[in-house]
């Protein structure tokens, strides 16, 4: 059983990871009032917790060559009809050995995201204004319009990727906007990753049949990523991965449909996981999940907010901490520390007026005082969780 439970009939639970296992621990959650529902989107934290000498950094040290070309100097022509995949390719290749910078003017560039745009080691792609890389329709099993697989210093900038969901050719596959696969030094900024096919962007590896390196050392910042059909961003086996200022909305369409998946099951660990001033809105799933295999995740100085499960759920994660955060109005309890997780600690957070299906179920106000709190609910199974300076829904008198 579980501690700060909700009332009967608020107990609703439903997780399915990213390789479609369900795990479920109490009655079915309320499908049909969480599809019925629909809220606001949510601001933006306005602060940041301290980054000072830690392994995190808003800038970090990537080695980027000297020299820079122009796609359109390779033919791109960014018109939105012809396929712009062969140029692109053919500016990143024509840096030489020491790397440089792709320079991809204003326009819309359609990409064939099953060859997708491989980036090299010590590479920049930097998309100026209005610049969007637009996929094109297909029906392949994996496809990502951006790949930094095996590489080193990579800097990705500025634009849009768009996705190809509304026009997608199949029924089946994953689509990522940035897929980065064993690669280190990759800095992800000020861009917007929207309506992909599966993920915004998927940070670690997909190739669980060979030994591998996990990623390292990702930072985004400023990352936008919206309306994506199965995440706003994944991770699977990778360590020292930074977000800030970033938001992960309005995933739907696939399970887990998550703001952030920290789910690297059999592919390896996962560990060093900092989410910081960042939001988690509007999401068909949780807010922020993260799994087993999973240690040291801080999500500080961020909001999740109005998603159809949990604001943050841990099932089998070791030591994580959730401060400073504002979690609200999530169908479910704004967190859930289940099964098997080993050290939490929730602090100074608020943590308020959560448990939106048990509210709609019994047609009440979103913002009613609970019978007993909906806010924080934790497995028997789960040890050394340790809450302080946390403020939560008011009890009904």
């Amino acid at each position: 059983m579980k501690t700060n439970m909700a009332p009967q009939g608020a107990q609703a639970r439903f997780v399915q990871n990213s390789r479609g296992q369900r795990f479920t621990t109490r009655a079915k959650i309320l499908t049909a009032i969480a599809a019925a529902l629909t809220f606001a989107t949510a601001a933006m934290p306005v602060s940041a917790a301290t980054t000072t000498t830690n392994w995190w950094t808003q800038s970090p040290a990537i080695s980027i060559g000297t020299s820079s070309v122009n796609v359109r100097n390779f033919g791109a022509m960014g018109n939105g009809v012809t396929d712009d995949t062969a140029a692109f390719q053919a500016a990143i290749n024509a840096l030489p050995a020491s790397g440089g910078t792709v320079v991809v003017p204003g326009g819309t560039y359609m990409i064939d995201a099953t060859k997708s745009i491989n980036m090299r080691s010590n590479t920049r792609l930097s998309l100026w204004g209005s610049a969007t890389l637009q996929a094109i329709p297909n029906n392949a099993s994996f496809a990502a319009v951006v790949k930094a697989w095996n590489v080193s210093n990579v800097e990705i900038l500025g634009g849009k990727i768009e996705g190809e969901r509304s026009q997608h050719l199949g029924t089946n596959g994953m689509g990522y906007g940035i897929s980065v696969q064993e690669s280190s030094q990759i800095y992800v900024h000020d861009i917007t990753l929207a309506d992909n096919w599966g993920d915004g962007i998927l940070v670690g590896t997909t190739s669980g049949w060979r030994t591998f390196t996990p990623s390292s050392y990702v930072t985004l910042v400023r990352v936008h990523s919206s309306n994506n059909r199965r995440q706003g961003m994944s991770i699977t086996a990778a360590n020292h991965v930074y977000a800030v200022y970033s938001s992960f909305d309005g995933s739907n369409g696939t399970a887990p449909q998550a703001g952030i998946d920290i789910e690297p099951q059999t592919l390896g660990p996962a560990s060093q996981i900092r989410i910081e001033s960042s939001g988690m809105s509007n999401n068909l799933g949780n807010g922020v999940e993260i799994h087993d295999n999973v240690t040291d995740v801080t999500v500080t100085g961020s909001t999740a907010q109005s998603n159809h499960g949990f604001g943050i759920f841990m099932l089998g994660t070791n030591n994580v901490t959730v401060t400073h955060d504002t979690l609200t109005l999530n169908y479910l309890f704004g967190v859930d520390v289940d099964a098997a997780t080993n050290t939490v600690q929730l602090t100074n957070n608020s943590i308020t007026y959560n448990g939106a299906a048990w509210l709609v179920a019994h047609n009440e106000s979103l913002y009613t005082l609970g019978y007993q709190p909906r806010d924080i609910t934790i497995d028997s199974t789960a040890v050394n969780v340790t809450q302080s300076s946390n403020v939560i829904s008011p009890v009904r008198q």
